[in-house]
């Protein structure tokens, strides 16, 4: 019998659900299935370091503007801190947290050498300039600059950031050491040191889940119906690539709204349409408009949250009707929400499986760079597809023998191996 125990969350207002709260109730849960000892528990609900900086910048207009920065670097136990960084209103302090643990357990389950990290600035980048992006990005990273390094912390892009910005760290942190140091950030432009394959690798690795997953039950990609919360980096994506496949894809939405078609959206006339209309599908008009909460209830095979965190919560998760959930955001489904799910036989596949294709690639990024040899495309996905297939079947094998759902599972072997390399490792002092 799968197990449908859930942390309470009854302290917290049903409105806002703390992202870092749930983090650290997530890690409780499989402390809990594991038997880990309370000390334990205790250091890996802590980062290890937090670093606030305050980012001076000059407008285009003269003016001096000071922003606030982050970075949270939580566990370093099985290698360099890794992790994002996001320009957007919403970073928080809590938010960032949440986000460096849940890339510790990430990297624990994908078996791949990091800690977990994330960074971020609450901005909006589309209200600023090229420039004033430029001096933003560059000041930051120099006033990070004692704390991230090759083998210290690897930043990488997330919401809000690209491989323009990891070239501007790239050449800040570079240019304060004296000579070209490639591997101290991850996600940048071919031409000086990045994947093949990056751009589209968190996307890919939400497809190869799902894929596993409806292989699982004896189904295929052919025929799909499949709708995407968010048309970005990984959405696009996602949708690209699940439509290569034969899946049809019946919706899909950016910040704005989104748009729907009963028989399938034709998504390369779709992503042209959006890279002329800032990146928004609005107005599509081969489609029929959709809200974003309307989107996340339609009938469907499959749902696929690639925005924002507390999408699926008590408020709509009875209407969700999706046979599969796959997390291509970070924390999109509540705990409340994970277990109804779960109760009324919806499958959700947890965002540190789902969306661990990113990070995969970026590992396979500072690989290369650090070993100054660079392979074709055709070898970093098949290195990647060999690593998230494995991840998806331990993770399929532990929820079986074990008698607990998909997220516990990856959960369990994620926090495990951290917990077991810390016990290894000792205290010190």
């Amino acid at each position: 019998m799968v197990s449908t125990s859930l942390p309470s969350l009854a302290s917290h207002s049903p409105a806002y659900i703390c992202p870092y709260d749930q983090a650290c109730s997530y890690l409780e849960w499989a402390g809990k299935e594991l038997k880990l000892d309370p000390g334990l528990l205790e250091i890996l609900s802590h980062p290890r370091k937090v670093v606030t900086v305050s980012i001076p910048v000059k407008m285009d207009n003269g003016e001096i503007r000071v922003l606030p920065g982050h970075r949270v670097q939580h566990c370093d136990i099985l290698g360099p801190y890794k992790g994002g960084i996001r320009y957007h209103p919403a970073v928080t302090l809590r938010e960032v947290s949440a986000l460096a643990m849940l890339m510790t357990w990430k990297c624990a389950l994908l078996g791949i050498p990091y800690g977990g990290a994330k960074g971020g600035i609450p901005i909006d980048p589309k209200q600023y300039s090229l420039g004033e992006l430029e001096r933003i990005s560059r000041r930051y990273i120099s006033e990070l600059i004692k704390d991230i390094g090759p083998s210290v912390d690897i930043p990488a892009p997330d919401m809000g950031t690209s491989a323009r910005e990891m070239a501007w760290m790239m050449d800040t942190y570079s240019v304060n050491v004296g000579h070209s140091v490639p591997g101290v950030v991850t996600g940048k432009p071919i031409s000086i040191g990045g994947s093949l394959g990056r751009e589209m690798a968190t996307g890919r690795g939400v497809m190869i889940i799902v894929r596993e997953a409806l292989a699982n039950q004896g189904k295929s990609l052919a025929g799909v119906r499949v709708a995407i919360q968010g048309f970005g980096n990984v959405g696009g994506a996602a949708a690209e690539l699940l439509h290569q496949e034969g899946a049809k894809i019946i919706a899909v939405s950016s910040g704005a709204g989104g748009v729907f078609s009963e028989t399938g959206l034709n998504i390369p006339a779709l992503k042209a349409y959006a890279a002329e209309n800032r990146r928004s599908v609005v107005g599509f008009p081969q489609a029929t408009p959709i809200s974003n909460a309307d989107l996340l209830t339609l009938p469907c095979d499959v749902l696929i949250p690639a925005a924002l965190e507390n999408q699926i919560t008590e408020e709509n998760v009875h209407q969700i009707q999706a046979q599969f959930i796959a997390e291509a955001a970070n924390g999109p489904v509540t705990l409340e929400a994970n277990r109804v799910l779960e109760a009324q036989g919806v499958t959700v596949l947890p965002d540190i499986l789902a969306n661990a294709g990113g990070v995969v690639v970026s590992y396979l990024e500072w690989v290369q760079g650090l070993s100054y040899l660079f392979w074709d495309e055709g070898r970093v996905n098949r290195e990647m597809e060999h690593l998230m297939v494995n991840a998806y079947h331990r993770v399929v094998k532990q929820s079986q023998s074990q008698g607990v759902n998909l997220r516990l599972a990856a959960y369990t072997l994620g926090v495990g191996r951290v917990a077991q390399a810390l016990t290894d490792r000792g205290l010190y002092p």
